[in-house]
């Protein structure tokens, strides 16, 4: 199931927040060989998790992570801004219905429609929060992942070739889309939904109000 988690509610959940954490070190670490900092207990943090982000995670029938990423409002510091910037020709990406994407990670022994049900978490946010996009820093190897889940962003600019290619782009809400990808991952709408609404209750209100 799709599990929406302030940082500050983590605590709630140590055996997804460990394996998520120690999941990020293995596969932007291990297998990607980015330079990244892996701590003592072998989990990926940086300084944007001690902005209390929110967390979307799938967890997989056992209780173990099995994919994830993080979200924060573009009105805050935000890693295309401060990080990747440039790759949008320094033209800082701020608005409180533009929400950042960052950490995408599937543990090794995800399940195959993991990937889907995190894209989808993305498409229920946009659609119970008003926004109207979100965005992201990815590299060419998600490019193929998007086409087959059936959403794909708008490019807004790369970096680098081949494997080492790097972009910044954009998904705008599309409840067609929202749909396609929810068939693709194998998840009916009406249970996605039915996630996103126990998280964050019937009035669909969201902790970032106050600074978006």
């Amino acid at each position: 199931m799709l599990r929406y988690v302030y940082a500050d509610e983590l605590h709630k959940f140590p055996k997804l927040a460990e394996g998520m954490f120690r999941d990020r070190a293995d596969q932007f670490k291990t297998r990607l060989g980015w330079d990244v900092h892996v701590n003592e207990k072998g989990e990926e943090r940086d300084q944007y998790d001690d902005l209390n982000p929110l967390y979307v995670i799938w967890e997989e029938p056992d209780g173990s992570h099995g994919g994830s990423m993080r979200v924060l409002p573009t009105t805050g510091p935000v890693m295309i801004n401060e990080v990747f910037g440039h790759l949008n020709e320094g033209s800082p990406i701020c608005s409180p219905l533009i929400w950042e994407v960052t950490r995408f990670c599937l543990s090794r022994t995800a399940s195959p429609h993991t990937a889907g049900a995190i894209m989808l978490s993305g498409g229920e946010m946009m659609e119970g929060f008003g926004l109207t996009h979100i965005a992201g820093v990815f590299d060419a190897r998600m490019i193929r992942i998007y086409r087959l889940i059936g959403s794909s962003p708008t490019v807004l600019g790369t970096e680098g070739t081949g494997g080492d290619q790097i972009s910044v782009g954009l998904w705008s809400y599309s409840a067609d889309d929202c749909n396609r990808v929810a068939e693709r991952a194998g998840i009916p709408r009406e249970l996605s939904r039915l996630w996103f609404k126990t998280a964050f209750g019937v009035g669909r209100q969201h902790r970032f109000a106050m600074t978006a």
